[in-house]
């Protein structure tokens, strides 16, 4: 694939005067998100700060957008002109605590339970606001007419808030969307995907209630005595517990072995009263499912609806399916995606300097190895082109297969052209026969002298290649030609996808989250519990 992009523009050399101007600032915005650490749809703090800090950069911000408190829509324009979509992520994992450290400690007045940054979206999102405001300075230096539009999609490990923004329209009317992420394994490191796009993740809640325990075993639904030796209704925790063990016995026979699909299950509440003899009257079960296509996500469903009704009929309770998320496979776009491979050839893979190794050598000494003297893993320091990348992606899928694993971004793919590229993230070799430890990469994601390298070369090449596509016509026309080719006359066309999204924002359930009590601040689970 030829390299188009040898010298920068004048407006691509200010984006990128830009973003090294700003480099100090970029670095401590990251390490803010990271050290907030918060989880999906209870991302308060981040979006809050996503939304301050966008104002202050004359950026005009719908909060809330889409009915997700946690979520925004930022925009800004120098005239009439074609609009170029990017994103923020910031939303982290429960029980992974852990702080910019090169040993293994839970963030300040925290326990391990608690949230933290994994992929980490901390600077992903930093990225991509870095990214939006060297696009700016770079229209306004040289008068390039059009707008940006960023927007804060919160709960991204939940595939939560794309779909919704997607059938909400929050993607229409954009001349292309730029979409990335961190990542350090072969072959998606410092590429842009090609062919294959992430499949469909489908999410649902099953809710169990047991609102009726007297009508247990009785016929004519005569009041349960009221001696604890009498029988009761199984309730709901039993119904949870019959589900999750159904479903894992016969997941097997939802889908035939091939694909690549999964189904993971947590428990989102339980119980509902301290120890006594009293039925449990509610009990929420989460699953997510990865599949390449809709179809499959279809049958999966099917079958987990048969065991949630089997499993309430069992137990004296009613059901109910919620949905967190139903999410679209991607859509390729080749323009798109030479045009950013272009931009991430000429800038190559990120550099980590003496201060990233010693930071390495540090943790490797820790943990009991001898300290390197290249500490990080070769694929971190090297570009694999996008065809390349799709060669060693096919070598483990059939030939039938269009989709792999998932992701949420999928949904902006079917609203606007969209190119999804992969900067490397830190990580570290290892000797032979040893594993590191996961807080290992989760501290290296928020130690800036480690994740600073990924974060700038992302927002230089999401700058440079949103000035491609503004600067150049003759991109838009090729990208927007093939998006109606693959989707048989554009948006709406016979070939498209719509949303399939038909639920309201999940944002009621008992996601883990941080509290405030007498007692203080603290995650939910208490950090003062032993092991905590």
């Amino acid at each position: 694939m030829e390299r188009a992009l040898t010298r920068p523009t004048a407006a691509q050399s200010t984006a990128l005067a830009a973003i090294a101007a700003r480099r100090a600032e970029l670095s401590d915005w990251c390490a803010t998100i990271f050290d907030f650490g918060e989880t999906a749809w209870r991302e308060y703090r981040s979006a809050e700060w996503y939304v301050e800090r966008l104002r202050a950069e004359g950026f005009t911000v719908e909060e809330g957008s889409a009915g997700m408190p946690t979520a925004f829509c930022a925009e800004w324009h120098n005239g009439s002109g074609p609009v170029i979509g990017m994103y923020a992520e910031y939303d982290g994992i429960p029980g992974n605590c852990q702080a910019a450290s090169t040993r293994r400690e839970p963030r300040a007045g925290l326990g391990f339970q608690a949230g933290g940054h994994t992929d980490p979206h901390s600077g992903l999102g930093v990225a991509g606001l870095g990214g939006a405001l060297a696009l700016k300075a770079a229209m306004q230096a040289h008068d390039i007419k059009g707008g940006i539009r960023f927007t804060g999609e919160p709960a991204e490990k939940l595939r939560g808030s794309k779909p919704i923004h997607a059938a909400r329209g929050y993607y229409d009317g954009l001349a292309a969307m730029l979409s990335f992420h961190p990542f350090y394994m072969l072959p998606m490191c410092n590429t842009v995907r090609w062919e294959t796009h992430c499949g469909a993740g489908w999410s649902m809640v099953y809710r169990f209630l047991c609102d009726a325990p007297e009508g247990w075993g009785t016929g004519d639904g005569a009041p349960i005595p009221q001696a604890h030796s009498a029988v009761r209704a199984p309730g709901a925790n039993d119904a949870l517990h019959l589900m999750y063990t159904a479903s894992k016995t016969l997941r097997e026979s939802m889908l035939p072995h091939q694909g690549g699909w999964s189904l993971s299950e947590a428990i989102l509440t339980a119980g509902q009263a301290t120890a006594d003899n009293q039925p449990a009257g509610l009990a929420e079960i989460q699953f997510m499912l990865r599949v390449p296509t809709i179809a499959m996500a279809e049958a999966v469903t099917a079958a987990l609806d048969r065991n949630a009704a089997a499993a309430a009929a069992m137990t004296g309770c009613r059901w109910e399916r919620h949905w967190v998320t139903k999410s679209r496979p991607g859509l390729a776009n080749h323009s798109m995606a030479r045009a950013v491979w272009d931009v991430l050839s000429s800038r190559g893979a990120p550099v980590w300097d003496d201060a990233a190794k010693d930071v390495a050598r540090q943790m490797q000494a820790g943990l009991g190895l001898d300290p390197m003297d290249d500490p990080f893993i070769p694929e971190m320091s090297r570009l694999i082109a996008p065809e390349a990348a799709e060669a060693i992606l096919r070598r483990d899928l059939p030939p039938s297969q269009t989709h792999s694993t998932s992701d949420d971004y999928t949904d902006m793919c079917w609203h606007a052209p969209t190119a999804r590229f992969y900067i490397a993230r830190p990580a570290l070799r290892a000797p032979g026969g040893f594993a590191y430890p996961p807080w290992v990469m989760n501290a290296l994601g928020g130690i800036p002298a480690t994740i600073d390298p990924m974060v700038t070369r992302a927002a230089e090449v999401l700058a440079l290649s949103a000035l491609r596509v503004l600067e150049d016509a003759r991109l838009r026309e090729a990208a927007w030609t093939e998006f109606r080719d693959r989707t048989g006359g554009g948006v709406g066309g016979d070939r498209w996808l719509p949303p399939q999204c038909d639920y309201d924002p999940p944002i009621h359930f008992r996601w883990p989250e941080y509290v405030t009590t007498p007692r203080g601040r603290d995650w939910w689970i208490p950090s003062t519990m032993p092991g905590a």
